[in-house]
This record gives C-alpha cells, sequence and structure tokens, in this order.
C-alpha cells in the first residue's frame, strides 16, 4: 500500500507550449513570480513602481529560476484607488515590452480589462491572469482571438468591490462549481481547453478559516477539475492570521502553503521570494522522482 499523500491530476494538456516555453505538468511544477508596477502593492508596496526597477525584477527573476513572470499594473485589494484602463497599460505595457525583447520567460498580465489583455498580449504577454473570473464580458473574447492562455480565478466580488463577511457551506465544492462554469463559458466561446489554468483564489473573498480548508481540500479541486491550477499563497492575510506574522515575516508560512499546494497538484506558484520557493518547487521535483540532484556526494 501506498502511503503518499502526492496527488497525481492528469492534465487535459500535460505538453503545454505557454509563450517560448514547453511544460509537462505531469512530471513540472514551476514558480510564477510577482512584478507589481503599482504604488500601492500588497507587498511590495513600490519597490517595483519605476520602469527601470520593475523589468530588472522581471529579469532577475528569470535568472534566478522563476520560468514565469506576472506583470501588473492594479492591486487587487478594494482599499487601493480604482486605476483607468490607460493608466494602467501605461505602466504594464513597457515592462511587458521589455522583457518579451530580453527573455524568453513566460509572461502573463495581471488585469480583469479586456481593453489592457488585448493590447499586452499584442506587445508580448503569453498569459491573461483575471483575477475576476471573466468579469468583464469581453475577456473571454480576447483569450479566444488571440490565442492567449488565461488564468481563470475564483473571487465573488466584483473588481475593487468590497464583499462582506463570505460564506461557504461546501468551500471545494462551491469553488470546483464557479470554476467548471466560468471554464464552460471560455469553452463556448471558442477558447481551446490547453489555454485553461484555474486558481482557486487563496484569500479572495475567503477568510482565514475558509483559506486554510481550501489549502487542506485542494486535492478535490485538481481531481475534479483538469486543467493546470495556480497557487497564490505568498505573504497572504491568511499565513499572517495563523502565525501572527507582519507581511515581511511570512516566507516561511508561505513555503509551507506551497508545499501543501504542490503535493495536492498544483503545479503553478505565484511567489514574491523567487529564490526560495524556486528551492521548494525543485526540491519537490527532486523528491516525486521528476529532477535529478543538483550533485551527489553522500555516502557515495
Amino acid at each position: 500500500m501506498n502511503p503518499s499523500p502526492i496527488v497525481l491530476p492528469r492534465f487535459v494538456a500535460a505538453g503545454q507550449q505557454i509563450g517560448r516555453r514547453s511544460f509537462d505538468f505531469d512530471r513540472q511544477a514551476v514558480v510564477m513570480a510577482v512584478v507589481n508596477r503599482t504604488p500601492d502593492s500588497f507587498f511590495d508596496q513600490g519597490r517595483t513602481f519605476a520602469l527601470d526597477s520593475a523589468v530588472e525584477a522581471a529579469l532577475e527573476a528569470a535568472d534566478l529560476g522563476a520560468d514565469w513572470v506576472d506583470i501588473g499594473g492594479v492591486p487587487f485589494s478594494p482599499d487601493t484607488p480604482e486605476v483607468a484602463p490607460a493608466d494602467e497599460l501605461a505602466r504594464v505595457l513597457p515592462v511587458i515590452e521589455r522583457v518579451a525583447a530580453s527573455s524568453d520567460v513566460v509572461i502573463s498580465v495581471d488585469t480583469t480589462s479586456s481593453v489592457v489583455a488585448r493590447r499586452c498580449v499584442e506587445a508580448g504577454a503569453a498569459v491573461v491572469n483575471d483575477t475576476s473570473g471573466f468579469h468583464d464580458p469581453a475577456m473571454v473574447d480576447v483569450v479566444a482571438d488571440t490565442g492567449a492562455s488565461v488564468i481563470i480565478t475564483h473571487s465573488l466580488a466584483e473588481p475593487h468591490v468590497h464583499w462582506p463577511r463570505p460564506r461557504y457551506d461546501d468551500i471545494a465544492g462551491e469553488i470546483t462549481h464557479h470554476l467548471l462554469v466560468r471554464v464552460e463559458r471560455a469553452l463556448a466561446r471558442g477558447v481551446r481547453p490547453e489555454q485553461i489554468i484555474v486558481d482557486p483564489g487563496h484569500d479572495l473573498n475567503k477568510n482565514t478559516r475558509h483559506t486554510l480548508e481550501l489549502t487542506r481540500r485542494m486535492a478535490e479541486l485538481t481531481t475534479a477539475l483538469p486543467y493546470p491550477m495556480l497557487a497564490a499563497v505568498s505573504r497572504k492575510d491568511f499565513i499572517g492570521e495563523t502565525l501572527d506574522r507582519a507581511k515581511d515575516e511570512r516566507l516561511a508560512g508561505g513555503l509551507a502553503a506551497a508545499t501543501l499546494c504542490l503535493a495536492a497538484g498544483a503545479r503553478i506558484l505565484r511567489m514574491h521570494d523567487v529564490a526560495a520557493s524556486v528551492d521548494t518547487v525543485r526540491m519537490f521535483a527532486a523528491v516525486m522522482g521528476w529532477r535529478e540532484p543538483a550533485w551527489e556526494k553522500h555516502n557515495l
């Protein structure tokens, strides 16, 4: 009998071309680095708001082993000011253009605007990371028209709107149903199955107990949803509230949560701390037999 809790989901397209890189998510997990070109982002607090700083952060992440960089110009939090699409484009478009010209790293644009998404894909982004789950109805058409990959995220509120006191009776089942409805909408409008990635939305319209239960039951989602799953757990409030840690003290808790998500079948980790996250993914891959050790000397 095999007591291993590791989940090995079978994906719609295990061998998947995303941008200029190919991934076998049956035997591979990857790090998506976070680059926020905002003055008021959740963790970075403007560190990469300057254009050169944002580009340097993205290229450094690729050098450290991230396969993917997620470039955003608008914080998710409804407590931050709204940003007009023109201003959002002014923030993210030059970063995408410069990174695409310098690296083959996968680029995603973190946006809920179809206008922004289309322009960014044309500029070199290979993925649209829509944390609203198609709140903008034209977003599905952008994905279908351009052939870009899309991350469909579970969240309940409209962008920049509070959802007070969220309630779930069966969080794994409700998130699965929510995502399947949006996947079916995308497929019906011409999006191909191999373009789809799903994200259960840790902390998005969920309290800490909800997100802990979601993390504990991730395997139910990866079993029910035959698409690569992203886990965005880095530095989030559920870690801070669970461990009583400030944002800059949540690395260990985030890596623990990320490892649990990998073991439950997640294959893309959206993380702020690239070097530590790459080591986590590589260690997981080596334990799974997907990656050889860098070198061997012990007891040989």
